[in-house]
């Protein structure tokens, strides 16, 4: 049976059983003296469904399942909590005991965690003071990211059961659906992911610089058999930082994406223009976002032109020198703390604080390919496909220019535009000549 199917058919039941027990809750709060008998949750013990897995893998009570199905009913159940909208007519609104929210959009009731402690303790002091727990820091909910425990300046001097039970979307994606979750870029998430059309052969690199990238996909699949074989938890930090630096186009990139490729690892670009902010502390929310949502995950982080975001620190001559000093410290410590992958990217090495380096495990160039380098790159770019209308001479072109592969891409692309241009449809030399000046215009070199 399908992944899907088996989802659908374990909420079913928990469906079931999360709106028996609401209708259940509400009447007997109404009418204390006819209380009905609160229904068992269904026993999940056999189902392969990913819902019961995450019940069985965190050994849920039914505190917590409760909290979790609360969480998620607005995704697959809306309607079960419809009995909370029940109106005090002597106050003319609803019952603070119910709790809940109304979304910006959402038409329906969003739990809070005081709906939570309506339903598991009642009355109860000393069980509603037990429930906090479940809405600590400490607890799987936060650590993990299950349920999304946000809320604005305003609301964080409220009591902490007004805090909406928002369930994290990656476990949306899991519970009901049964695939990985993969963010779209957004302000809260603002990065990409690397697709990668090509493969290891495409990538044109000297022999030590595959070497050093051989070690980072070594320690990638082989962290925990080292970590564990040898006893070095205490001594190695987990994941795995990197400093790719070198000319625009040299490979940097596609090397990040191939490294995913390989080991089944989305790759995120992180787009620095969008988290550097000059307002105080914006940058390091904006990061927190980023690393918050790829904890626990098998990401790849690639920060691209890194030096704006990891660049020399001032001297702290002013007030913004100290703030922008305390970014680049918080972000060593989320850096160091990243149980992944992390690569830094740019194209000069000595525009990085000399505080990040030292904590890289690798720092590898990409420079300019060689002659015999560019020869390949240029046959893997002007393939047998392509209406050559003459013999091209790509020794003296490799000898004659130093383009990066990502130069030599370009100038297939203009040969491409002008073979268009033209019946029959052919490539000239003198084509691919045309297309280096103008990338070595680009780069100054004309």
């Amino acid at each position: 049976m399908e992944q899907l199917t088996l989802n659908a058919d374990t909420l079913n039941k928990e469906v079931e059983w999360i709106s028996r027990l609401i209708q259940v809750k509400v009447a007997n709060y109404f009418d204390a003296e006819n209380k009905q008998e609160c229904p068992e949750p269904p026993d999940l013990e056999e189902m392969d469904s990913n819902y019961a897995s995450l019940l069985r893998y965190y050994s849920m009570s039914l505190s917590e399942r409760i909290i979790l199905m609360l969480a998620l009913a607005p995704v697959v159940c809306p309607q079960a909590l419809d009995p909370f909208f029940i109106k005090n007519e002597s106050l003319n609104r609803g019952y603070s005991e119910f709790g809940g929210i109304l979304g910006k959009r959402h038409g329906g009731f969003i739990p809070t965690a005081e709906t939570a402690s309506f339903l598991v303790c009642g009355d109860n002091l000393r069980f509603r003071f037990e429930l906090l727990k479940c809405f600590s820091p400490r607890h799987f909910f936060y650590r993990h990211r299950i349920l999304l425990f946000e809320s604005d300046n305003e609301g964080a001097s409220e009591s902490p059961f007004s805090l909406p039970l928002k369930i994290n979307p990656e476990y949306i994606a899991h519970l009901t659906f049964g695939e990985p979750f993969q963010p779209a870029y957004s302000s809260s998430f603002p990065a990409q992911k690397i697709e990668v059309s090509l493969n290891w052969d495409d990538l044109v690199l000297s022999q030590e610089t595959k070497d050093e990238i051989e070690d980072i996909v070594t320690w990638l699949k082989h962290e925990r058999a080292i970590v564990d074989s040898w006893q070095l938890e205490n001594r190695l930090k987990k994941g795995y930082r990197s400093l790719f630096y070198g000319p625009p186009g040299t490979g940097k990139t596609l090397t990040a994406g191939l490294i995913g490729q390989f080991l089944d690892m989305d790759v995120y670009c992180v787009d620095i223009s969008q988290v550097v902010s000059k307002y105080i502390g914006e940058t390091e929310k904006n990061l927190a976002n980023i690393f918050d949502q790829a904890e626990n995950k098998n990401w790849v982080l690639f920060f691209d032109e890194a030096d704006a975001l990891f660049g020399k620190r001032t001297l702290n001559t002013s007030s913004n020198d100290r703030y922008s000093n305390q970014e680049v410290a918080y972000l060593l410590q989320r850096i160091e703390n990243y149980a992944g992958l992390v690569i830094l990217a740019t194209n000069l090495k000595a525009n990085m604080d000399e505080a990040f380096s030292r904590r890289f495990q690798s720092i590898i160039h990409f420079p300019i390919p060689s002659p015999l380098q560019r020869k390949k790159l240029w046959r893997n770019a002007f393939t047998d496909n392509l209406p050559l209308a003459e013999p091209i001479d790509w020794e003296r072109i490799s000898e004659e220019y130093q383009l990066s592969g990502g130069a030599i891409i370009n100038v297939l692309r203009h040969c491409a535009i002008k073979a268009k241009q033209r019946d029959p449809e052919k490539i000239y030399e003198s084509d691919i000549v045309f297309g280096i000046r103008k990338e070595m215009e680009k780069e100054g070199k004309g």
